[in-house]
């Protein structure tokens, strides 16, 4: 059978249940309950995962389509469903999963890895700061941060586990291995919240951060970097050392890493010209999104995040670096691109047909009878968004789920809008230190076996604690500096 029965029937039985037995609240329009109702329904098949995400999506356009629950015309349904595929910022992180492909199939990847590692990893604790860094240099072109920890950063942590002879199948891995595969992991969500390509939900939450504040506040790729700048940094110097002593390995020193290190890159050989090329758009396209050129010589050099994307594809299928094939085969890019513009356009109609709104002012009412300020507000809300990812197995479900909602409750009770937005594009991403289903690199990591469940709970609930209050206390002190609130 090509999807799963009982996930299936699942999110099919709570859609007709939400459409046709729940009465529609009172200030909600039947068809904005209809679209919630498909909506609904989705988010419980992309966690019951019963399709390939991008085939889910493929079937919520249909449904959205033939329904009318946007527009009683059915060339306008039809248009409605299929208007988010022209927005740039989908387009941003497809083309630039596509682009990262560059990354593994030159080797560039691991050539910085292993070059970080040679520099850094003469002790267990600096091999684990070699990954964390590794892994935030390749973070700004990098979307899928499953395809950076698990395709990239993961397979060269286990080959430095297996050098000292850390191997699960020995039970040996309390040795070195499960240390370094706790911190290639934790390494992985900071770095997702630094930069809006760092994982693919970024520019999603940036939409949504859009249209809820009328465009009054539109987060570009610069803004997002120097905001999360700080905090990040801040979480990525203490988290392998909070590792460290909660999963304390047996082995400290590790005075054989250069010689390993020095043989893999010998294996890697000379640099290649391919792996130049990559390494120039790379640096390319940092200065266009970092907005250099414009800084340096005027407006008329700006150049759009989206079209730098599109700049840098096509210098490195121009080059041979990739071909034509390599983009077609990329199937994690086209798949984002088909989910994230099903779920934009099913999260737009939901503000556009008033039930965000409708929604928010339900728990705006249950948190104003608290009787809190906005920041005991700000403080429940994050913590209960946060912690919901207990019940997600995918960031993109969670973030289209309650992302809007909650945003919006923060923005009526009096939180600054800036401040707000920051502080839950940020816990976007942390959640994912807490599960092993958490995102597409937890179950690549938590499968190599290192760490048993118990542990990677235990020490993703400790990084949640310590990455929030971390980003959140830096953050506050950094974003009031940039005048943010």
């Amino acid at each position: 059978m090509p999807f799963k029965p009982i996930p299936a029937a699942i999110a099919v039985g709570i859609t007709l249940l939400i459409w046709f037995v729940i009465p529609v609240p009172e200030g909600v329009a039947p068809n904005a309950w209809h679209l919630l109702a498909l909506f609904v329904g989705t988010i419980a098949a992309i966690i019951g995962k019963v399709l390939p995400i991008g085939a889910i999506a493929l079937i919520s356009i249909a449904l959205v389509a033939i329904t009318g629950v946007t527009a009683d015309s059915p060339k306008q349904a039809l248009n409605d469903a299929l208007s988010s595929f022209s927005n740039s910022l989908i387009w941003l992180i497809g083309i630039s999963i596509m682009i990262s492909r560059g990354l593994i199939k030159t080797g560039l990847g691991a050539r910085i890895a292993y070059k970080v590692i040679s520099i850094f990893g003469k002790k267990t604790l600096g091999i684990g700061y070699s990954l964390a860094i590794a892994e935030l240099i390749l973070s700004p072109i990098t979307p899928s941060n499953t395809a950076r920890g698990g395709g990239i950063i993961h397979p060269i942590m286990k080959s430095i586990a297996n050098s000292f002879d850390s191997k699960v199948e020995n039970g040996t891995q309390n040795r070195i291995g499960k240390y370094l595969s706790l911190v290639n992991y934790h390494s992985n969500p900071i770095t997702s919240a630094m930069f809006i390509t760092a994982t693919a939900p970024n520019p999603m939450v940036v939409k949504l951060i859009g249209d809820a504040t009328g465009a009054n506040i539109s987060i570009t790729w610069t803004q997002w970097a120097v905001a999360m700048l700080l905090p990040g940094i801040a979480c990525i110097l203490l988290m392998p050392l909070v590792i460290y002593f909660v999963q304390k390995p047996e082995i400290t020193q590790t005075p054989n890493v250069k010689e390993f290190t020095s043989a893999k890159l010998s294996e890697l050989g000379a640099i290649s010209i391919h792996e130049k090329i990559m390494l120039g758009v790379f640096a390319f396209m940092l200065l266009l999104w970092a907005n250099i050129p414009a800084m340096l010589l005027g407006s008329a050099f700006e150049v759009d995040a989206t079209t730098t994307a599109f700049l840098g594809l096509s210098i490195l299928i121009l080059t041979g670096v990739l071909t034509w094939d390599d983009v077609l085969k990329e199937k994690s890019a086209w798949d984002t691109i088909m989910w994230f513009s099903a779920l934009i356009m099913m999260a737009t109609f939901l503000g556009k047909l008033g039930l965000v709104k409708w929604f928010s002012q339900n728990i705006e009412f249950a948190i104003g009878h608290a009787g809190v300020s906005w920041v005991g507000a700000v403080a429940i809300l994050t913590l209960i968004y946060l912690y919901t990812h207990y019940f997600f197995a995918s960031t993109t479900a969670h973030i289209t789920a309650m992302f809007a909602a909650f945003y919006g409750v923060g923005l009526t009770l009096g939180a600054p809008p800036m401040l707000y937005a920051l502080i839950l594009a940020a816990t976007s991403s942390l959640m994912m230190t807490l599960t092993h289903y958490a995102t597409g690199t937890a179950p690549v990591i938590f499968g190599s076996g290192y760490s048993t469940l118990g542990e990677w709970w235990k020490v993703g609930f400790v990084m949640s604690v310590v990455n929030l209050i971390v980003w959140i206390g830096v953050g506050l002190i950094w974003w009031k500096v940039l005048g943010y609130y």
